[in-house]
């Protein structure tokens, strides 16, 4: 198995991006990897069956759908991952919002790190390629990855791109079906299961246009459909409807993105940053 550079590999990382692909029981030993991490490393095969409670054979199985050859080679990857993260100086204690507070950070520091296993400069590059060479861009996404989709499309505007996000879901996938061969539809969607986004991405692609997924789960109807998959989430921390740390996963990769497009379109976006700047002063005191 490929793996990024043991300074930036997590293995939960790796697990948690693949959870919707796996079976039943496949996930129950993924759920113990996670569990366990670092510890994983004193497991021996038949320890992770029981604490999965399946058989050994399951576990292999499950190792090899991860992208590991065996058992063995997870042990190694976990091997490879630090001690966890010790308990906070300052105990929370009953205080709810210090609660909220102190989980919030944790799962938002973990999601962070979690980017430099999951999303690759290749993939940078080859996303803010297509950016770089497409006549439109249209931006799509619903619920509260709409605000990720409003970052994104603010940046590409200021990279010189020329960029429609429509708001109104039925309006996205009018623009999406609309796109001439070569122009690339972003698609954001946690998930990456969002029948609206979803629908509108496959529109394009019916249209001609590349597909700029950039969600949670490395295999996704969104990731299926997409030419280039950016993967970004973290830990399931849930208040409400929807995760908190994966958006901010999100937003980060927008900002590479916006980063790597900016290196490949000097010229072009040097102008239309100095006319960004110039609006952003007409606005301020």
């Amino acid at each position: 198995m490929e793996q990024n550079s043991s300074d930036g590999y997590r293995l939960g990382a790796h697990v948690r991006a693949r959870l919707p692909e796996l079976r039943e029981t496949e996930a129950r030993v993924a759920q113990v990897i996670l569990d366990q991490g670092p510890d994983l490393v004193r497991l021996s095969v038949s320890d992770v069956a029981n604490l999965a409670g399946t058989a050994p054979s399951s576990v292999v199985r499950a190792c090899q759908r991860l992208g590991f050859r065996g058992y063995q080679e997870l042990k190694i990857a976990a091997a490879r991952q630090g001690p966890a993260p010790g308990t906070p100086a300052t105990a929370p204690g009953d205080d709810p919002a210090a609660h909220a507070l102190a989980d919030t950070l944790h799962a938002s520091r973990e999601a962070l790190d979690d980017l430099a296993t999951t999303l690759t400069p290749a993939g940078l590059r080859a996303a803010a390629t297509a950016l770089d060479a497409a006549p439109r861009v249209v931006v799509a996404a619903s619920g509260l990855s709409a605000a990720v989709a409003a970052d994104a499309a603010y940046r590409l505007r200021a990279l010189g791109c020329v960029v429609d996000a429509p708001a109104d879901a039925l309006t996205a996938q009018l623009s999406a079906a609309q796109l001439p061969p070569g122009a690339v539809c972003l698609a954001i969607s946690h998930t990456g299961a969002t029948r609206s986004t979803v629908d509108t991405a496959r529109r394009a692609r019916l249209a001609g246009a590349e597909v700029i997924g950039l969600t949670s789960y490395a295999r996704s109807p969104l990731s299926e459909t997409s030419t280039h998959t950016l993967v970004a989430g973290g830990q399931d921390l849930v208040f409400g409807l929807e995760t908190t740390a994966s958006r901010i996963a999100h937003l980060v990769t927008v900002d590479a993105l916006a980063q790597t497009l900016l290196a490949l379109r000097t010229t072009t976006a040097e102008r239309t940053l100095h006319l960004s700047a110039d609006v952003t002063a007409d606005h301020s005191y």
